[in-house]
């Protein structure tokens, strides 16, 4: 019997040590690439979360604690921890399990989640209700990192920032959406190595260990781990402290002992707080280095080699004939622009990114300033193709 076999809900890690969680996080990874492999699904964000799923469902007592997913991708552990792990293998088929977070689902899908950008704003909302009602539980949401180019997820920190409420939210840092992440935002969160205070005391701290003689000159790597570290913490918490939360991390999200410990302290304070942890999008599966691509697998995949056993041409077809129509558009008119949200490759748009850099525009997960952003533009003459991948979500 294996040791994924004894969990029948939730509660049942709450007895299980260390080791054993560390086991359900690996079976339970394995189990993901080798249906999604064989079914298809959204397999990239779920993979950088089974740790952090592991590990609030652990701490927390869900479902009378909510747990909140920003992006419905990251929910796949999720669901085989909450009593549908026998029933995956029917992902997005009909009458089966949806590809998303579903509240007719299950009592532990606390909200629904297709895209990205809801999470902080929906699990405030019921921060508050719990309080006007008088009632006693924990409310966590989980912003995937896509939703930092969402206008939505920063009004929904500034709100509940501004208020003395017990919530808790989570980043899930991987550095990548579906491409990587863009915009002032983005950037400011990864650029600690050009904060002036970071380098002039790095500087004044490296040069006197590097001149330091004999046993001293061993302080320099300790050093050079002190600035990985200062790089990705100092910045990213001085966002967050002023926008009102208490801020935590980075944390590595795949440490089930980081990730246990700092979650219980966390869940026993008060106020807005916020969790930093960094992730790997993708973990574990053989195509990880090219993940942008492998963010959704069609059906039928070989789980040892990430592979594709047998093509599947139609959408990829059609794709492309839609990105080299928008080529040979934009070669015949130069006030042919393309926009798309995050999603440069889903949407074909790739080839002209390559073709017309000056005239191609991700502005990341934000329709609402894509949409208007090209109106802006058809004001003065420019004609823009605003590029989404999917009508419909399942």
């Amino acid at each position: 019997m294996s040791i994924f076999d004894r969990i029948h809900s939730p509660a049942d890690l709450k007895s299980m040590t260390r080791d054993e969680l560390r086991a359900v996080s690996e079976e339970m990874r394995g189990r993901l690439i080798e249906i999604c492999s064989r079914t298809g699904g959204h397999i990239g964000a779920g993979l950088g979360v089974v740790e952090l799923t592991v590990a609030l469902h652990a701490v927390f007592d869900t479902p009378r604690d909510k747990i909140v997913w920003d992006v419905g991708h990251q929910g796949y552990p999720h669901k085989f921890l909450t009593g549908r792990a026998d029933r995956f293998e029917t992902l997005r088929q009909e009458n089966g399990l949806s590809g998303f977070l579903k509240r007719s689902e299950s009592e532990y899908d606390a909200f629904g989640a297709g895209h990205a950008g809801t999470a902080i704003s929906a699990g405030y909302g019921m921060a508050v209700a719990r309080d006007l009602n008088g009632q006693d539980f924990k409310v966590v949401s989980i912003l995937g990192d896509g939703a930092r180019t969402c206008g939505l997820a920063y009004e929904g920190l500034n709100n509940a920032g501004a208020s003395e409420r017990d919530f808790i939210v989570i980043l899930n840092d991987n550095e990548m959406s579906i491409a990587p992440n863009v915009g002032a935002m983005s950037k400011y969160l990864t650029s600690i190595q050009r904060n002036p205070l970071y380098n002039r005391v790095r500087s004044a701290i490296g040069s006197v260990v590097d001149s330091a003689p004999g046993p001293l000159s061993g302080v320099a790597t300790l050093v050079r781990k002190w600035e990985e570290s200062m790089k990705s913490f100092l910045t990213p918490g001085v966002l967050f402290e002023e926008l009102g939360f208490r801020y935590f991390g980075p944390i590595d999200g795949h440490d089930i002992d980081v990730l246990m410990d700092t979650l219980a302290a966390v869940r026993d304070l008060s106020g807005p707080r916020l969790i930093h942890c960094i992730t790997q999008k993708g973990k574990g599966f053989p195509a990880g280095e090219h993940i942008e691509k492998w963010h959704a697998l069609p059906p039928g995949h070989d789980p040892a080699t990430g592979k594709q056993r047998k093509a599947s041409v139609a959408n990829s077809a059609y794709t492309a004939a839609f990105g080299q129509g928008l080529v040979d558009l934009a070669k015949e008119n130069p006030q042919v622009v393309a926009i798309t949200g995050a999603m440069p490759s889903g949407t074909g748009t790739g080839a002209f990114a390559k073709a017309f850099p000056d005239r191609f525009f991700d502005v990341g997960i934000a329709e609402g300033h894509a949409v208007t952003f090209a109106a802006g533009l058809a004001t003065e003459g420019t004609a823009s193709f605003t590029t989404w991948q999917f009508s419909t979500w399942r």
